[in-house]
């Protein structure tokens, strides 16, 4: 990657969803150039750790997030990315509405899914309180995402 792109990924509480986006794409990129990858929620309770089930499963993948502590979604946050990619459509309403002038940064993850996985506009389901066979299925929707995200970040 030539230079520097900064990706933020947006959810509700910033403990299971983008915490799991951000440690995979940092995983998918690792060795790939100086991008920097972050998370924050629309209604995040800054400080908390991500989801233990988020955890074990960036663990599993060799993407773990060390030290992690939630954040809410900011004008500073939002200024700084290139890429603001949402969870569901209710987040990216959100992000438009209460920060319109970065409204062109944001997108739905599933919008960088290959339109014949038949998952093209569709919300990453909150997977809080499913057990960890609801946080594979939410893991493995973001890795498809994953290699159309870098081409974005790349272009």
């Amino acid at each position: 990657m030539s230079a520097s792109k900064t990706v933020l990924f947006v959810c509700t509480g910033n403990t299971c969803r983008s915490p799991m986006a951000e440690g995979l794409l940092k995983a998918a990129l690792k060795g790939q150039g100086d991008a920097l990858v972050a998370s924050a929620g629309v209604a995040a309770m800054p400080g908390q750790a991500a989801s233990r089930e988020t955890l074990d499963i960036l663990a599993d993948k060799k993407a773990e997030m060390n030290g992690f502590r939630s954040q809410e979604v900011s004008e500073d946050l939002l200024k700084k990315a290139d890429l603001v990619i949402a969870m569901t459509s209710s987040h990216a309403d959100v992000l438009r509405h209460y920060f319109p002038e970065f409204a062109e940064k944001v997108h739905l993850l599933t919008d960088f899914i290959d339109s014949e996985e038949g998952l093209v506009g569709v919300d990453v389901p909150d997977p809080i309180g499913m057990g960890r066979g609801a946080y594979e299925e939410v893991a493995a929707v973001m890795e498809l995402a994953m290699p159309n995200i870098i081409k974005a970040m790349q272009a």
